[in-house]
């Protein structure tokens, strides 16, 4: 289990701080989904969604770079 899990509703990191899906998430989602990349995507895609609703004044390109835009 991470302590990197996302601060609700505001999206930070509650391990470091930092906007979450933070550099350690990060790594650490890509080793557990490194079997299933789609898997992955459509994952960050729902909490995406979520934090859209909870973001709205972020622009939709800025959190789609944040959430998926670092998925390969």
């Amino acid at each position: 289990m991470s302590t990197h899990g996302p601060v609700l509703p505001i999206w930070t990191c509650g391990g470091c701080g930092a906007p979450w899906p933070c550099a350690t998430r990060r790594s650490e989602l890509r080793a557990e989904f490194a079997d299933a990349p789609v898997s992955l995507a459509l994952y960050l895609g729902a909490q995406l969604v979520r934090a859209s609703a909870d973001l709205h004044w972020l622009p939709a390109g800025a959190l789609h770079r944040r959430f998926l835009g670092w998925v390969r």
